[in-house]
């Protein structure tokens, strides 16, 4: 009698464990798409990097709006997060910085540059690269653009498109907007 009621305590307690794990059909954070996108997205930048970025730091600028570049969102900020978590899990020595204006500046023909605290950033943190991005909102997707330059020459090591779907989530992360 005594061992089919500890049987019974110890199968109803693994049970209620058992239940405690379950996320009632979500996905956990780390396995969202969002985030997965974004990880696969860096690992497209370190594939084109690999053997032609010098050991060193890299900074990684939080993304902006390609229609208006002194303005990011939560969105924004989150994918560049992501993407340093990515870059640190890899093996980058990844600089935090949080820049108060736009890392980019417009020039006569439109072309886009960095600015010029982020050359100085750059140069403080013996920084070999910069990432960058922007994204722009459509209909049905966010569109999104990552840049890897090489902060003396402005030009661009590597890059990578990709879009990701609106929903609930990603449009709740566009309209936080930080200015």
């Amino acid at each position: 009698m005594m061992r089919s009621l500890a049987i019974a305590l110890i199968s109803t307690a693994a049970l209620s464990l058992a239940g405690c794990t379950q996320t009632n059909g979500k996905d956990t954070a780390y396995e969202t798409p969002f985030i997965s996108t974004n990880y696969a997205a860096a690992d497209a930048l370190l594939a084109q990097l690999r053997h032609r970025l010098p050991s060193g730091n890299l900074l990684v600028a939080t993304l902006v709006n390609i229609d208006a570049l002194e303005r990011s969102s939560t969105l924004g900020r989150l994918v560049s997060e992501q993407v340093s978590a990515r870059l640190t899990r890899a093996g980058y020595q990844v600089v935090e910085m949080k820049f108060r204006n736009s890392v980019y500046m417009l020039q006569d023909q439109g072309e886009l540059m960095l600015t010029r605290e982020i050359h100085e950033l750059a140069r403080t943190y013996a920084a070999q690269a910069v990432i960058v991005g922007t994204y722009g909102a459509g209909k049905d997707y966010v569109y999104v653009n990552l840049k890897v330059i090489q902060p003396g020459t402005n030009v661009t090591m590597a890059v990578h498109d990709y879009a990701l779907p609106i929903d609930e989530n990603i449009y709740a992360l566009l309209r936080n907007k930080r200015y």
